[in-house]
Formats: C-alpha cells, structure tokens, sequence
C-alpha cells in the first residue's frame, strides 16, 4: 500500500481552510493532517504532525506565512511548502521562491489549479527519491522545457489555453491514456487525443504502448 502524501492546511479564514482540506482529501495521494489559522499554530503543527508538505498562506494574524517559511528553514527543515495568497506582487513571490517555496499559487483558486500543484510536488518527490537521475527528469522537475511547448504553434481549432491545461495534467513522472488526460481537463477524447498527438508531434511528449489481453494497444503519454 502506498502511503500518502500528509498535507497542512495553513490560512487563517476558517471556510477558505475548510475548503482547501477538502480540496486535498479528494486528490489520490494525499490526505490532510490538520489545520492552523496562525503563524505561531503553523509551526507548532508542523512540530507535531511532522507533515509532508504544507499549504501556506502568506496573510496569517499573527505574522506573514513568509516568516514561517523562513523560520522552517532556519531550523533545517526541508518540508515542501507551496504558498497561498491574494497577494500579486513580484516582490512577495520572489520572497517566496527565494525562501524555499515548492511552489505558488494565488486564491482564489479552483480545484484543477491546486490538484495541478500537488501532482507536480508528488512528481518531483518520486523522481528526486529514485537511484538515478538523468538531465530530462532534472529539466522536468524544475518546469525547464515549458518555454519550447508555448512556442509550438496550434492548427486552427486548437488553443492555447486548453493546450497548456493538457500540458498541465501530464506532470513529471506520469503517463496519461488520451481517455484519463480528457477526464481531468474536461474535454473529449477526441480533442485530447488531438492535443497530444500534436505536442508528440513536437516531441513535447513521448508515448509508451500498453498491450492488453485482446486489441489495440493503449497509448500512454508522458513528458519527454
């Protein structure tokens, strides 16, 4: 059985962490520990919960969420963080990235956005714990090679958005059937296999045949 990935859930209106909890229980993988609505209870959790990965919100009563991420890791303490907050300006997501943040994002946020985030952390947490890395795992963990999917050009009928949304749900690590990729971006089959045979195209992806018992082999996409 693989154990799950534990979550706390950090932000100080007490309807938005319930929702943010709620977003984590739903996602494979992942379960929420517990909750705090301030500073000083967000560092005692993580004492005492020791969770894998926290979900910071940078506006908190007490102090800023960025203090917290500091004060972990002042104390040596590598646990994943992706800050959560209103906030747009460059300065506090510098702050964030530079302070050791796994990730961003700004709220609000719909489900897709977070399940995104939390996919990609468990991707870079898989791939980072095997015996061997190679220079493609290392560019895929750190979002290299996003710049060259933006350039390639769509045919008429296709856009960027939903091209960038079928990007998004293949994160590092994963392979995705044309049918599990439409699921999760809200589309037809047939317009995700549209996606992905073109980002193939371009080698954006790679695929990997599945063979059944009977029929045509399954085709698995994943990042190149």
């Amino acid at each position: 059985m693989t154990t799950s990935t534990g979550v706390l859930v950090v932000d100080d209106d007490f309807m938005v962490a319930d929702i943010h909890r709620r977003f984590v229980d739903r996602t494979d993988g992942f379960r929420s520990v517990g909750v705090a609505r301030t500073a000083a209870e967000a560092l005692t959790a993580t004492a005492e919960l020791q969770p894998d990965l926290i979900l910071l919100d940078v506006h908190l009563p007490d102090a800023s969420g960025l203090d917290v991420l500091r004060t972990l890791r002042s104390q040596n303490n590598a646990v994943g963080v992706i800050m959560i907050t209103a906030a747009r300006e460059l300065d506090t997501v510098s702050a964030a990235l530079t302070g050791g943040a796994t990730d961003y994002l700004i709220k609000p946020f719909e489900y897709v956005n977070l399940r995104e985030k939390l996919d990609a952390f468990l991707a870079r947490r898989k791939a980072l714990s095997s015996d061997r890395l190679d220079q493609n795992v290392v560019d895929a963990l750190f979002g290299r090679g996003s710049a060259a999917a933006e350039r390639v050009q769509l045919p008429k009928g296709m856009s960027a958005e939903t091209g960038k949304s079928v990007l998004g749900v293949i994160t590092p690590g994963t392979e995705l059937s044309a049918s599990e990729c439409a699921d999760l971006v809200g589309i037809s089959r047939v317009s995700a296999r549209r996606y992905l045979e073109h980002y193939l195209t371009h080698e954006i992806l790679d695929i990997r045949l599945q063979y059944g018992r009977a029929g045509r082999p399954e085709r698995l996409y994943r990042r190149r």
